[in-house]
């Protein structure tokens, strides 16, 4: 399969059309235009008999022009690409950049197909398109178009891996303006096709998009966390973006609470943890570093409280009257464990 490459840099997954489908959508086309300078010839020869001779060779001169040079590129430019033959075929003419076409791409692939089509009998045609390796003819070359399948197996779409949980929305702040499309789609397709990479090439590969990725954004990236950690994480980031930008400010607001929650569990619990791979202790199963690791059983940072496990109910303080003294914790009296806001 070849891929078209716009202007930004975004390679679309298109197929140019060869030379057995572009054929047959011609013959059909061809058809179809004959039948209709047939039908509008027989209705002028009625119509101009009384005519003199030249006046009656001008007239089928002008309908020839019209009716199989005009109408074909009439029927491209309004319908941008889309003849009744490649509509048949599933085939459409685009721009080289997979841009629609216009007027004058029409004009120029009509013009010149009048020779390499009408006068050769499609021999010049035939041969340029074999030759050509995305199998373009003459009218193709000279206007800058080509024409791709419309209709393609689908096949199913690779997902990106999410991000730990412990760096969901740490790069919230990063400005993701100046990264182009070019660099989004290279890391997009590193994400989905790390697992079958060698893990020394993936390693370089996940560096190289990372100092792009850092430079585009102007800020680098922590030296802390693996390349290919960083790089879903602010793809994910990016999602995120697009999300509420289509759909509302709310639409990511849940997820982006939970992802600021665990990302403050897991640096909270990684703060005293011996270095894992890339500085930081590989997760467990429910998202936060394992306790044999991270010191979490009991022994935390200094001034870091404990973390209370979620399946643990929270000690609900009973009320106590508006008019009752508040009494400060004393020895006799054991602390709750909970520590007053400052």
């Amino acid at each position: 399969m070849s891929e078209l490459v716009t202007g930004e840099a975004v390679a679309l997954e298109l197929r140019p059309a060869r030379l057995p489908s572009r054929a047959l959508a011609v013959l059909l086309d061809l058809a179809v235009a004959m039948a209709v300078y047939i039908a509008v010839t027989v209705a002028l020869v009625a119509a101009t008999a009384s005519l003199d001779e030249a006046a009656q060779i001008a007239v089928s001169i002008a309908t020839f022009l019209l009716v199989l040079v005009g109408g074909p590129i009439a029927v491209e430019t309004l319908s941008h690409g889309r003849s009744l033959g490649k509509m048949a075929c599933g085939l459409r003419v685009v721009r080289d950049d997979g841009g629609p076409i216009r007027f004058r791409h029409a004009l120029v692939r009509g013009a010149i197909g009048v020779v390499e089509i009408l006068m050769t009998f499609g021999v010049i045609a035939c041969i340029a398109s074999l030759v050509s390796a995305r199998g373009r003819r003459l009218g193709d070359v000279f206007a800058g178009t080509l024409v791709v399948r419309e209709r393609v197996p689908v096949g199913h779409a690779a997902s990106v891996p999410p991000p730990p949980p412990w760096l969901a929305g740490r790069f919230s702040g990063l400005d993701l303006s100046a990264v182009p499309d070019g660099l989004w789609l290279a890391v997009r397709q590193y994400l989905t096709r790390m697992q079958q990479l060698d893990p020394q090439v993936g390693w370089s590969m996940a560096q190289r998009l990372t100092a792009d990725l850092a430079a585009r954004t102007g800020t680098p990236a922590p030296p802390e966390v693996p390349p290919a950690m960083y790089l879903a994480a602010v793809m994910q980031e990016r999602q995120a973006r697009e999300a509420r930008r289509v759909f509302g400010p709310g639409a990511a607001a849940g997820g982006a609470a939970d992802g600021k929650g665990a990302a403050a569990v897991g640096d909270g619990a990684a703060g005293g943890a011996a270095p894992g791979v890339g500085g930081f202790a590989p997760p467990s199963a429910s998202g936060r570093p394992e306790a044999g690791v991270s010191g979490g059983s009991g022994a935390g940072a200094p001034g870091v409280p404990p973390v209370v496990p979620s399946s643990v109910p929270p000690v609900e303080a009973q009320e106590a009257p508006q008019d009752a003294p508040r009494q400060a914790p004393s020895a006799e009296r054991p602390a709750t464990g909970f520590v007053p806001p400052a």
